[in-house]
């Protein structure tokens, strides 16, 4: 993830202690580590099975029964590893994990083994009830996901109505007292309605919003001409960039980040170069600390039947099951060769990527999309939008970008 409105605009928010070993100052804040990334944020899809059949879907997910799904008791089981391990924040996902039967009562047993837990949700199961139990087993914040405005999004769920239920489901969630999240995929098909949706986090009242590029896994591998060629991405990053200093102008504190493109911090630098010189090495530096994609070290993985994977798009790549193995010592063995090579990738990953001067900002980027695209993992990352001379060693001409500095 990289913080825009942190980059920009100075604002520190929840999360910064992991991304760039700071300490956030608000209350809801995680608390700082001594390095970045001692351990992994848990992406646990508790359960495959959802109530809807989004296009892009990168666990295929339909509204069905899986078999082989972990019990209470295994899950319970994970638990225990999982806070004696001391990861920071274990995020329950799905399919749609309001699905998952007993819910409820996982959210609130790793609340009391100390474990920071958070939701991945479509929303449209969040009713003012639902809302409230999750508070009062101790839920810490509610990611829900709306892809465009209201035709745009109901046509990526397949559902009339999806928009509407879970804009229900944030303002529930809002009303209930969460922090609360608006995701948003960026695709060619609702790059339209990008600057709408700042203006629905505005109108809300959201306080972050995570807009993620296309990962090429699962529904959304069957998709790849719905990504946004290159040159469109570096207009959508404008775009980011101009709103999130309007907004924070105007004042309103919204995080805004982008997710699964980290040649979005080489992107930014080079603006910040240009635009807010006296901002140019500390965002350097802050970029630097973040190391960019953490997929095998700084996030994981665990699926509905136990398998761990490197993250949660990676599912053709498995590191062990949680059934045979606690996750903390799958974690930690990097005799496996994928583990031990996705937490040292310089000189593995080759093209573009390989010879590029910002490796270490960026890190190779996402490698499920290598995979996808050129049926290698240590192939070059295809949607990176940087030209040739903004990846060279002598640092050329910095990125010229439509978005005004703060005065």
């Amino acid at each position: 993830m990289l913080n825009i409105s942190r980059l920009l605009c100075g604002s520190t928010a929840p999360g910064d202690s992991l991304r760039y070993g700071e300490p956030a100052r608000r209350s809801d804040s995680i608390p700082r580590q001594q390095t970045i990334h001692h351990r992994p944020v848990v992406v646990w899809n508790i359960t495959r099975r959802c109530n809807l059949h989004c296009i892009h879907c990168y666990s295929e997910s339909k509204n069905q029964e899986y078999a082989g799904e972990l019990s209470h008791q295994q899950a319970n089981e994970v638990l225990d590893d999982l806070a004696s391990f001391g990861i920071p924040v274990l995020l329950f996902s799905g399919g749609e994990p309001l699905m998952r039967e007993g819910i409820l009562d996982l959210i609130g047993e790793a609340n009391e083994r100390g474990l920071r837990t958070a939701l991945s949700t479509n929303g449209t199961m969040i009713t003012p009830e639902a809302a409230q139990a999750l508070k009062a087993k101790g839920l810490a914040y509610v990611g829900i996901s709306i892809d465009g405005l209201e035709a745009m999004n109901d046509r990526f769920r397949a559902k009339k109505g999806a928009y509407q239920e879970a804009l229900a489901g944030i303002r529930n969630a809002r009303a209930a007292g969460f922090r609360v999240s608006l995701r948003f995929t960026l695709t060619r098909y609702n790059m339209a309605d990008l600057d709408a949706m700042f203006d629905l986090v505005v109108e809300e009242g959201i306080p972050r919003f995570c807009i993620y590029h296309l990962a090429y896994a699962g529904r959304g591998n069957k998709l790849l001409s719905f990504d946004l060629s290159h040159s469109e991405t570096r207009e959508a990053m404008d775009l980011i960039f101009r709103r999130t200093i309007d907004m924070q102008e105007n004042g309103h504190d919204v995080e805004v980040l982008t997710v699964d493109n980290h040649a979005d911090a080489v992107f930014l630098m080079h603006w910040v170069r240009r635009n807010m010189p006296e901002r140019a090495d500390e965002v350097e530096a802050l970029v630097r600390r973040n190391g960019g994609n953490s997929s095998g070290k700084g996030i994981a993985c665990i699926d509905n039947v136990g398998d761990v994977h490197p993250d949660q798009f990676w599912r053709t790549q498995t590191l062990g099951n949680v059934l045979e193995r606690p996750f903390s010592e799958i974690w930690q063995d990097e005799s496996n060769e994928l583990l031990y090579g996705l937490r040292n990738r310089r000189g593995r990953i080759g093209g573009r990527c390989g010879s590029c001067a910002y490796f270490d900002m960026c890190n190779g980027n996402l490698r499920v999309r290598a995979e996808s695209a050129a049926g290698d993992i240590w192939a070059q990352d295809p949607a990176c939008y940087l030209t040739d001379e903004e990846i060279s060693p002598d640092r050329a001409t910095p990125v010229r970008v439509a978005c005004k500095a703060p005065a």
